[in-house]
């Protein structure tokens, strides 16, 4: 009579014992045990930050995160900081910009079906080396943190210069992905920093950053604790939201002296952008006649810097003096003053 018996052993293989008239045989088989690892479950929340940076500017880097978290009904929750760098200290201090939205896709929709999780080290440290000599002139650097089980996990992207504008570019697996959930984040929240023009100029005096509504992103930046994401960078994010809360006061423009008479009616002259961007400023001096309804004619300049002058015969053409003034003669000094350094006069 047979019998026959099934041995598992610690390898996974399995041996058949076949005992057959008294006689015994071994068969060996790979009866390989089928063991399956159950996939690690996407993130419901992810945190980037994005260095991008320009070879022309001010400003020549922008400093943003972005943050994802999944909402309860399947859709995510996301929040955009934006700080940009002062680009002169009296008219352009640093600016954080805020934007939030909802979107009904999933976090794991939004990172278009990859798990970061999943990323091998060595597949990211070999694109980080692709272009160690490579001559990049803007790009961005992108750390994304994630939780993973119960670690926290950060995968870092460099996009060259040639990735973001050359359709050609042959953008490596994982830095192509990347981009695609940026894309998809930027869609989201209306205009990027590649949408601002390349040079712009101040065309009022520094405000006050608006007040924004309290978050765990921002209390996180506020303490210096997101800083780590930006490594690369010559500032610190944390620095830059400090600084944006304390502008530095406004320019101004002073009507030091007007005699024999002062106007009765008179508007200040704009500081003009050209002059606030090249920090120049000083007194204008000026003589102007009064015409017989008490109006003030053309300014006649006798010191005050050329970029200023025009702003001031504006505003002069509007000035009116009392009817005992006609036909007098008005010299009149403005001052035009920076509170962050000496103007250039």
């Amino acid at each position: 009579m047979a019998q026959k018996t099934l041995s598992p052993s610690a390898g996974g293989w399995a041996i058949c014992v076949l005992v057959l008239a008294g006689s015994v045989v071994l068969l060996g088989g790979a009866a390989m045990a089928q063991t399956h690892k159950p996939p690690d479950p996407y993130p419901d929340e992810f945190l980037i930050g994005r260095r991008t940076f320009f070879d022309f500017g001010p400003p020549f880097n922008y400093y943003e995160l972005l943050s994802a978290k999944g909402r309860a009904d399947g859709g995510t929750s996301i929040e955009r900081v934006i700080l940009t760098p002062s680009t002169n200290v009296c008219t352009r201090p640093p600016t954080v910009e805020v934007a939030t939205t909802s979107v009904r896709a999933s976090a794991a929709e939004l990172l278009g079906g990859k798990n970061p999780c999943t990323i091998p080290e060595k597949a990211l440290r070999r694109e980080l080396k692709r272009c160690k000599k490579c001559l990049v002139f803007s790009g961005a650097d992108v750390v994304m943190q994630v939780r993973c089980g119960d670690q926290s996990r950060r995968i870092r992207m460099d996009i060259l210069d040639q990735d973001l504008f050359d359709p050609h570019a042959g953008t490596p697996e994982h830095t192509s992905w990347t981009l695609g959930v940026l894309a998809r984040l930027d869609q989201t929240l209306g205009d990027t920093v590649m949408d601002r023009p390349a040079f712009a100029l101040a065309t009022s005096p520094p405000q006050p950053a608006v007040d924004m509504r309290p978050s765990s992103l921002l209390e996180s930046l506020a303490a210096g604790q997101l800083d780590g994401l930006f490594e690369g960078g010559p500032d610190k994010p944390s620095e830059l939201f400090r600084q944006a809360q304390n502008p530095p006061p406004p320019p101004t423009v002073v009507l030091v002296d007007s005699a024999p008479f002062r106007p009765t009616s008179y508007a200040l002259p704009k500081y003009p952008p050209l002059a606030l961007a090249t920090h120049t400023g000083g007194p204008v001096v000026f003589t102007t006649k009064v015409t017989p309804d008490g109006h003030a004619s053309a300014p006649v300049f006798s010191s005050g810097h050329p970029l200023l002058r025009e702003a001031v015969s504006a505003s002069v053409a509007a000035w009116t003096f009392p009817l005992e003034a006609a036909s007098q003669n008005i010299q009149a000094t403005l001052d035009f003053e920076m509170s962050c350094g000496s103007p250039h006069r």
